[in-house]
């Protein structure tokens, strides 16, 4: 078997690995790269490989930087079947036409208003190939065998990131090799814990985290303190968030923190359709997380819902204090940007990240202290306090990684540390080598090896 590496290599996004076997070719998920220019603009140069010649995907979740391609892959030429859990491919049902009409909104936006240097501006692609590259879906339940071809085979075990996402582990004649995805958490409030999985001749890791621990302290009471001092200043708390799980963390807690009033009943809006989609599938898949039917019920009804664009428009002429939880995570797109526009140069106000902000991204810029980003080609002002939650990631830390390579009876072959920026992709093959002494590398974009 060769493996090559076609993203998600000194960066946490553009996840796609190529794994060839005989005549037989398997992409191992299909990201959209985000974060600095020059990996943005990977995703509009053609595919290292023939769109063509690829026999079958395999998709660890549904996340957009591990699932964004596939209606560029589809339009491009590829045929194959797209393999996933069930509720992998619900989640792709709305993320991924949201995608595509965010792109098309956005493209619209500029045009607009002439801020883009390309006339006209265009979406990378419609919400028309989202739709019809999910026709090519087939899902599968965890641990049952999947039939790829020449001798191959694969089977997805849980890997408790999110709802539905998965280890995948494609096995041929004489070798296995384990494809991580995200690694969830041990303890998360939602997610059951990963799978332990005992053996892998080859492994790929992400290492999105790969040089840093979680607080120890319980996220609920930052959350609280945040959520308290914004009130207390008739403030407008603003949180860009993964509409895919952690939203869900999000209206959980913030309900929890209402019943046992440790803050004030203050106005919760939603402002994220595809969040709002996402929420209503854990009813769908309730054997999935951890949640009961009557947590699911207030969780899903922690919020209100915003729908329209005109109610989006109206939130921003809304007074404090009020809580709005709008995507995306990184504040790269979607109507957090003008949530922010509209509130960041207040002082009262806050905005608040929850998670990792990968390098290049708006948020990363604005956790990093700069006075003011660009949105929508204008410079925005930032006077709003700056806030930062890490332990509601739904990614493991170093040492919960550690400490599920330990549950491996026998060491890989070989380990490949993916998805993370250079220096924790670094520090976490320094920790493997040195507390479990197993070789590991750090593969380069584009790399090729042989799994002899």
């Amino acid at each position: 078997m060769k493996l090559q590496f076609l993203g998600a290599t000194g960066t946490v996004s553009g996840s796609k690995y190529l794994l060839e076997h005989g005549g037989c070719r398997i992409l191992v998920d299909c990201g959209l790269f985000q974060g600095y220019k020059q990996l943005r603009l990977r995703n509009w140069s053609p595919l290292p490989v023939d769109p063509k010649s690829i026999d079958a995907v395999m998709l660890t979740h549904a996340h957009i930087d591990h699932s964004g391609y596939l209606p560029l892959l589809v339009r491009n030429g590829f045929r194959g079947r797209i393999h996933c859990t069930a509720a992998t491919r619900d989640l792709c049902a709305i993320l991924l036409p949201d995608s595509a009409r965010l792109q098309e909104e956005e493209a619209e936006y500029a045009n607009r208003h002439s801020f883009s240097r390309h006339k006209p501006a265009l979406p990378l692609y419609t919400e028309k190939d989202a739709l019809r590259c999910l026709k090519q879906f087939s899902t599968h339940g965890y641990d049952l065998p999947i039939a790829l071809g020449e001798g191959l085979s694969a089977s997805l075990s849980p890997s408790g990131h999110i709802l539905g996402s998965a280890f995948v582990r494609i096995s041929g004649p004489s070798a296995s090799i384990l494809f991580s995805g995200d690694l969830g958490r041990p303890d998360d409030a939602v997610m059951p814990a990963p799978a332990r999985v005992t053996h892998a001749d080859f492994l790929v890791i992400e290492s999105t985290y790969g040089d840093r621990s979680h607080e120890a302290a319980d996220p609920r009471l930052k959350l609280a303190e945040v959520i308290n001092r914004t009130v207390a200043r008739k403030g407008v708390l603003i949180i860009p968030a993964f509409a895919v799980g952690r939203t869900q963390s999000l209206l959980y807690y913030i309900h929890a923190l209402k019943a046992a009033g440790s803050i004030a009943d203050t106005p919760v809006y939603l402002n994220s359709p595809m969040a709002t989609d996402a929420t209503h599938l854990f009813r769908a898949h309730a054997g999935e997380h951890r949640l009961g039917a009557a947590e699911c019920e207030a969780m899903c009804r922690a919020a209100k819902i915003i729908n329209t664009p005109e109610e989006s428009k109206a939130l921003n002429r809304r007074k404090g204090p009020m809580i709005i939880i709008a995507g995306s995570g990184m504040a790269t797109g979607g109507r957090v940007t003008h949530h922010l526009t509209a509130f960041a140069p207040d002082e009262r106000n806050t905005i608040l990240f929850t998670g990792h902000q990968g390098g290049g991204t708006r948020g990363a810029r604005i956790l990093a202290g700069e006075p003011s980003v660009k949105i929508h080609g204008e410079m925005v002002p930032v006077r709003a306090e700056v806030a930062l939650i890490n332990n509601l990631s739904a990614h493991a830390d170093a040492n919960e990684i550690i400490g599920w390579l330990r549950g491996f009876e026998t060491p890989p072959r070989r380990t490949f540390i993916t998805h993370g920026e250079p220096g924790p992709a670094d520090a976490l093959r320094q920790r493997i080598e040195h507390e479990l002494h197993w070789t590991c590398e750090v593969p380069d974009y584009l790399e090729s090896v042989s799994l002899d």
